[in-house]
């Protein structure tokens, strides 16, 4: 406007100079043109006016209407969580229509608790309440709590989740060994039976079976269904154990079942794994696992079944001698803290190795093992050819080539080898021999497994292969017969337990080849200081569940991790005693947790849920930032959920 003014006045100074009748016909349209634009801006400030308050009056009256007919749940409260407020949509989940300036904790204690535990977060969390899936978000400095109700939301991914695939192989443990001396008719009737129990199995839960084999199956599923059996703790294992036993030919189911993947192909494999992880278990149990997740166990709880034949051991026999002859070296190690039948075992696959021409190096921390160790390594030293083979692991590392083979006795797990450096350094080409039930955590693509849960030692199992090596060599000598009848005479607390007629085999022939029983009498002598440590640690016993018995160390006060679990084993031969524990601090600053049991209860299962792991009747653990107090709260909440859940 200013600037058209004195555009006008300019021009119309500049006609007088020319015409005074162009200067007044120039000012009358200046008038005119000037009167208008006032009005018609007037006009435009008016509408503008008028439509700004109509907006505004439209955006508050859309507020209200939002918050009376959105499908957001809106919650005011007041002072004590009273209600002041709350929208028509959230009014329609409460079961009271009289709300306002109510207590919300005598109104609805479940919302209230909702409430109270996400109040000093600012981000939304899913809630369930009144069966209704939330996605709540509470507003603490306005005392203000939304709802989106996304219960539609949360059955659409229920589904997607109940409905993905799981595979399963199914597995008769020792279906050949029962059905070899059977006549057909009954192999036939047998048969039958197993797959209509797993057929009707199968049907009830709406899982999809095929038979592959005479002992093995294919199983296809949803994740619902397999939630159910495993809420029904795969009762099938029971159902045909029990019901086959009864006929005089007992056969025990081993699955592996995989899921959590859109790959069938990964599942297959992972199914297949399971299965291997089952059956190196011993059997007659269930392994559920995901690719990604941690693997879940059911059944084990009886002692597997003697699968072991002489066939089979030959055969491991002529495969480790094959790996021998195609290594330049061989190195063997057993677990931290080795006893006989870690160290025996050692022993044993050495004198193999020099049967097959092979070099052997015995890797062992010499200064962390027990008396008796010492005393056996101070008996080789009447042996150059076995004193000069035991090195250190760094040692071995310097030692070791891309062609050297490295065995593990007495475990399986890495972490808890003599040196885990030496096994990644030769990871490649590894060979598993253990009598203890295999764990999740297993070395990755071994060349050979050998493990049996029913042999009674590592050392029985080394003993058998001798029978299959070259008798040109020289035999096996004094000290290493004597050192492999102590581990198996140590690990059978004296051919009292896991002892089988292959046991008795086996320490016949240590016994032919110059076991001493002298000698083994020598090696599991005590010294004072642990003899009086072990009677102190069992005066401290106290016991629990009526069968079982607890020692508890003192806090302040390390003991030797042999010496506890002798204390352990003592406990067994107490009357009334199916199960014995021991909690103590080690020396190097973890708890240890040690079980025994007389095979009545599985102390592995308690092991394995505290991160152990071992036998039916023998099982042990170590953990790491805890107090002893806490170790044996953890150890009775342990027991108390898995009876519980029996």
């Amino acid at each position: 406007m200013i600037f058209i003014s004195i555009t006008v006045i300019y021009g119309v100074v500049v006609s007088f100079l020319y015409s005074t009748i162009a200067a007044s016909i120039l000012i009358a349209i200046s008038v005119v043109g000037l009167i208008y634009t006032i009005v018609m801006m007037n006009e435009i400030s008016s509408d503008t006016n008028k439509y700004i308050a109509d907006l505004s009056y439209r955006i508050h009256r859309g507020e209200q209407e939002a918050l009376l007919e959105m499908p957001i749940g809106v919650l005011v409260l007041g002072d004590n969580k009273k209600i002041e407020w709350a929208n028509p949509f959230l009014l329609n989940y409460f079961q009271s229509d009289s709300i306002l300036q109510k207590r919300l904790g005598e109104l609805d204690p479940e919302l209230e608790k909702l409430i109270l535990k996400f109040e000093d977060s600012k981000e939304f969390h899913t809630v369930t309440w009144h069966d209704n899936k939330f996605s709540m978000l509470v507003q603490r400095e306005y005392n203000t709590v939304y709802f989106l109700d996304i219960t539609k939301y949360a059955q659409l991914e229920e589904r997607y989740d109940n409905e993905q695939i799981t595979v399963g192989q199914i597995f008769l443990d020792n279906y050949d060994e029962v059905t070899q001396s059977m006549t057909d008719q009954d192999i036939s009737n047998l048969s039958n039976y197993v797959t209509n129990e797993l057929a009707s199995w199968s049907q009830k839960y709406g899982m999809y079976l095929k038979q592959i084999d005479d002992d093995h199956f294919f199983l296809l599923a949803y994740v619902k269904s397999l939630t159910d059996v495993e809420s029904d703790k795969f009762n099938i294992l029971d159902v045909v154990r029990e019901s086959t036993s009864k006929q005089n030919f007992p056969l025990t189911l081993s699955i592996g079942i995989a899921y959590g993947d859109e790959d069938l192909n990964s599942l297959a494999d992972q199914a297949q794994s399971n299965l291997d992880l089952a059956l190196g278990r011993g059997g007659d149990q269930v392994v559920v696992k995901s690719l990604e997740g941690t693997a879940r166990f059911y059944g084990g709880k009886t002692n597997p079944m003697e699968k072991r034949t002489r066939v089979r051991a030959r055969m491991i026999s002529q495969a480790l001698n094959e790996l021998m002859n195609d290594s330049d070296q061989i190195f063997v190690q057993g677990h931290t803290r080795p006893d006989m039948d870690s160290l025996g075992a050692c022993l044993g696959i050495r004198r193999i190795a020099q049967m097959n021409g092979k070099k052997c190096w015995i890797v062992l921390d010499k200064e962390r093992v027990h008396s008796d160790i010492q005393r056996l390594l101070q008996e080789t030293k009447s042996y150059p050819e076995i004193s000069d083979s035991i090195i250190t692991p760094s040692e071995a590392q310097s030692k070791a080539t891309d062609n050297s083979l490295l065995i593990m006795v007495d475990h399986s797990k890495p972490s808890i080898s003599i040196s885990e450096d030496v096994y990644q350094s030769m990871s490649k080409k590894v060979v598993i021999i253990d009598h203890h039930r295999r764990g999740e955590e297993f070395p990755e693509n071994p060349m050979l497994v050998y493990i049996e849960p029913y042999a009674s030692s590592t050392c029985e199992l080394i003993t058998e292969m001798f029978e299959y090596q070259s008798h040109e060599e020289e035999p096996i000598n004094k000290v290493e017969a004597t050192a492999m009848l102590t581990g198996i005479f140590v690990d059978t607390q004296s051919f009292s337990m896991r002892t089988g007629t292959r046991t008795f085999d086996a320490a016949s022939y240590l016994r032919s080849t110059g076991a001493d029983s002298n000698d083994m009498q020598q090696l599991m002598k005590e010294n004072v200081d642990n003899y009086l440590e072990r009677n102190h640690l069992i005066s401290l016993v106290e016991f629990f569940h009526d069968d079982m018995a607890l020692i508890t160390g003192e806090e302040d006060k390390n003991y030797d991790s042999v010496t506890a679990a002798q204390a352990c084993d003592s406990l067994l031969t107490m009357s009334g005693v199916d199960a014995s524990f021991i909690i103590t601090k080690r020396s190097d600053g973890k708890i240890g947790v040690s079980a025994r049991s007389t095979g009545n209860i599985n102390v592995q299962i308690i092991m394995e849920r505290m991160g152990g792991g071992g036998h039916l009747s023998s099982g042990a653990t170590q953990l790491e930032d805890k107090t002893v107090a806490e170790v044996k709260e953890m150890l009775l909440e342990t027991i108390d959920h898995i009876d519980d859940n029996e």
